[in-house]
Order: structure tokens, then sequence, then C-alpha cells
């Protein structure tokens, strides 16, 4: 199906897209496209205005700093996923990366455009939370940075307000107890049941992020605070894998029912984190 007619801006800089943004009425972003397009085809979305961040420059880079690793929203899941810098200093998103779609995606993707979409199903969220990333959103008046944890709103939905444009993730540097386990929807990739761990072994704590079972990614915190000082043993971890579907409400839907998604989480956590503490 072809969509319907609609007004097209390539602009150059981040100013001049967020120009844009506060202009015109709506509005969609249009970053890899892999989202956005299929459904403006089937014609799900109907925007007036499309404007093309893909080819702002001051978009795609990852750079070290202060023991942070900065990444630009328009910086491809392939580039993340053969980083050096990353594979080094930040395993868990160069892994995730590489367990996203097919090749054709993750060539033209991008961390920031997966992210903005906040689909449920997507990977991005669960390294994301288990990193405690921090989200960096240009606007109109200024720049502000939100934490991973109060970005995802709720199913498709984000803190993001319409005149808004996510520019950059940060996200520390990390040691290499970290993995990404997921159970995927054969089709698309899509994961059904998504999970992110990082183990900090000189603070003794653990992190974790899931994606996949809600309407929105999560930190499975009482997975978290069962482990949190404790030898992390595979009975421990065990148990605390039991928890990771505590304080979310599991979908229901033709790819998995709740209890099935229910039964997922725990026994990806517990592969997650036994790989993460295997590293």
């Amino acid at each position: 199906m072809i969509p319907v007619a609609f007004e097209y801006f390539r602009p150059q800089t981040i100013n001049e897209a967020v120009g844009l943004l506060s202009q015109k009425e709506d509005v969609k972003i249009l970053a890899g496209g892999h989202s956005l397009v299929p459904a403006m085809k089937f014609r799900l979305a109907q925007p007036k205005t499309i404007i093309d961040i893909s080819r702002i420059a001051d978009l795609s880079y990852i750079r070290e700093t202060n023991s942070q690793i900065h990444i630009g929203a328009m910086t491809t899941h392939h580039l993340l996923e053969s980083s050096d810098l990353l594979r080094q200093k930040c395993p868990l998103l160069s892994e995730t990366a590489a367990n996203i779609g097919d090749v054709q995606v993750r060539n033209r993707g991008s961390i920031g455009g997966s992210l903005a979409h906040a689909d449920p199903a997507a990977d991005w969220p669960a390294a994301i939370l288990a990193l405690e990333a921090e989200l960096l959103i240009s606007g109109p008046n200024n720049q502000r940075t939100i934490k991973a944890t109060e970005f995802f709103v709720d199913i498709m939905q984000t803190a993001l307000q319409p005149n808004e444009i996510l520019t950059e993730i940060r996200v520390p540097v990390t040691s290499k107890s970290v993995a990404y386990v997921k159970f995927a929807q054969k089709a698309s990739g899509f994961a059904i049941a998504g999970v992110a761990s990082w183990i900090d072994k000189s603070k003794n704590s653990v992190r974790v992020g899931i994606t996949g079972i809600a309407a929105k990614p999560y930190r499975a915190t009482a997975v978290e605070q069962a482990l949190e000082g404790r030898p992390l043993s595979a009975d421990a971890i065990s148990q605390a894998a039991r928890k990771a579907v505590q304080g979310a409400d599991p979908l229901n839907d033709m790819h998995a029912s709740s209890a099935f998604r229910a039964h997922l989480a725990e026994v990806n956590t517990r592969r997650s984190l036994e790989l993460a503490n295997s590293r």
C-alpha cells in the first residue's frame, strides 16, 4: 500500500530538526525507518510531516569521556556491534546489538530510533536499563538529561515531548561481567523475553533489565535486591530469578501467553546472570 501524502524535510543539524518540530504539526521523526515506514505503508501512521534525521552527521558517534561512553542517537546497530571501544569498555552493548534482527536491520537501524519508538519487544531497552544509562534530549529551549528508568512510560510511549529529539545515550564503562539472553520471535527476531545483566563485582551489586515481557521494559529490582551483597552462587541466582516478573504485568498475545512469558523471564534471568557471573 502507498502512504498518504506528506511533507518531507531533511535537516542537516540538530537545531534545524528541533526547529522544524516546533513549527510543524502532526510530525514524525524518521531515523532508520524500519518501524515508521511499514506503519505508513499500512496507513497505521499518517503523519502530515516527516523529518528525516538520518543525515545529521553529529548524531552518529561512539566515544569515551570521563569514564562514560557517549553514543549518538543515529549510531547504527552494526557500528555498536563492531565497535572495538565497546567490546573493551561496555561489552553489553556490543552483545545486545548482535542479537538485533538481521544484517539489513543492523546496518540501517539506529539505537536512538529504537529507544524512541519504545516497542515493548525491542532489545535495546533491557541493556540501557541494566547499565543505568542517561539519555540526552534536545528541545527548542535547552537540553535535558533523563535516566533510562524514567524514559519508558508505556507501550510505545516515552518521556519525549512532541518537540524534542533523543540525541545521545550515555553509559558507564563496565567490566566484562555482562550478558544479554533472549527468547526471540522466530520471524521477526523481536524479544519475547530478553534479559540484560550487569554484575559489578567491585561493588558486589547486580543490575537486571528486562524487555518483551510487559507493556514497557523494566528493571527487575526484586531480583537485584535479592542478590545485593550476596555471593552469587547458582542457588542464589536461581532463587532470585523467580522474582523476575515481580511488580510486572506480563503480556498475553499471539506470540506467548502471560504464563509462558513469566516462565521465560525467570529462565532467561537465571541464564543471563549465570553467564555474566562466569565472565
